[in-house]
């Protein structure tokens, strides 16, 4: 059976201007397919352009250059205003649950914002009915909406944050970092919640993590990224039981494990530093850091091609 697909980025790239005429290279070239009701993670290091990529392929920060599609119309090519009715589609959900709430709005503001914003309701009552419902969905209390983010925990506030994004019903949301700021006894229930959004509001996600056992938990597919280029993509099973990118091994293998038979040595360490997004090394950006790199990986940019029932940008994939 073929999968809809829901947004679809071709050659995508994003540069920022950097001091003495040069560009940080967050996003290069990226060819990404996201399938309506999926959840697909984007996984890898810090700072290597996860959260850029998630923002532009949902048009927050416009792309350098590549196209993105969604259900089949190209957003990069859409004036501001023609945009307009997209954004309703697509939502975000902030890594920081202390940061990302105006703390001079009430709950209820906050919640209610977007929906009085593209005007869905037609009045205040039907607004605040409507942010009640949300907020018993995500498990605040209806008591509570007068009361300011301070006043909530870390795993509230992020709820809150859950139901502001579902309010607008969009189709996609791209979870940046969801849960990396709360304690791992709240991680659990916020990522039960979005499952449970996820089937409720027949929601597709873009969730992005360096926490690659949450991501298994989460994931249908996970797309696996080094230095603004993608390595790998598969389904989620498939890639943890046999990664085919050195990277994606790297990362599995830095997961931890709770066997006191495992010593450290048995475990496979990444050497070296990240090279720069302002000069980024030639041919596969991964060679100054792979064990496996030959003059072929330092002088030719890998692309991705079909192996082993996923996508891997590796010359010797499948032979090491």
């Amino acid at each position: 059976m073929e999968r809809e697909v829901l947004l679809q980025a071709t050659h995508l790239v994003k540069e920022f201007p950097a001091k003495g005429h040069k560009r940080v290279h967050a996003v290069s070239d990226i060819d990404l397919t996201v399938y309506a009701g999926e959840t697909l993670a984007l996984v890898g290091e810090s700072g290597c352009g996860k959260s850029t990529l998630g923002r532009t392929l949902i048009n927050l920060i416009p792309a350098t250059s590549g196209t993105v599609k969604f259900e089949g119309v190209e957003l990069t090519a859409l004036s501001r205003r023609a945009f307009e009715p997209y954004r309703r589609q697509m939502q975000l959900i902030f890594q920081d649950p202390y940061a990302s709430l105006d703390p001079r709005m009430t709950v209820r503001d906050i919640v209610a914002e977007p929906l009085e914003t593209h005007r869905i309701c037609q009045t205040r009552e039907e607004t605040t009915r409507r942010v009640v419902e949300l907020l018993e969905a995500v498990g605040i209390q209806k008591e509570f909406m007068g009361r300011y983010p301070h006043q909530f925990s870390g795993g509230q506030r992020q709820r809150i944050g859950v139901a502001r994004a579902v309010a607008l019903r969009p189709k996609l949301i791209v979870c940046d970092e969801p849960v990396s700021a709360l304690d791992v006894s709240v991680q659990s229930q916020i990522l039960n919640l979005l499952k449970d959004l996820q089937g409720e509001f027949n929601l597709t996600y873009l969730f992005i993590s360096h926490d690659l056992s949450v991501v298994r938990f989460m994931a249908d597919r996970v797309a696996v990224m080094f230095l603004g280029r993608l390595c790998e993509v598969g389904d989620t099973e498939l890639i943890y039981k046999r990664p085919l990118h050195p990277y994606t091994r790297f990362l599995l293998d830095a997961i931890p494990k709770a066997d006191p038979r495992l010593k450290d040595e048995e475990k496979q360490l990444l050497q070296g530093e990240i090279p720069s997004p302002i000069d980024p090394p030639a041919g596969c950006r991964f060679h100054t850091r792979c064990p496996y790199a030959t003059n072929w990986c330092r002088s030719e940019v890998p692309q991705l091609r079909e192996l082993d029932g996923r996508q891997v940008a590796c010359h010797m994939a499948g032979e090491i």
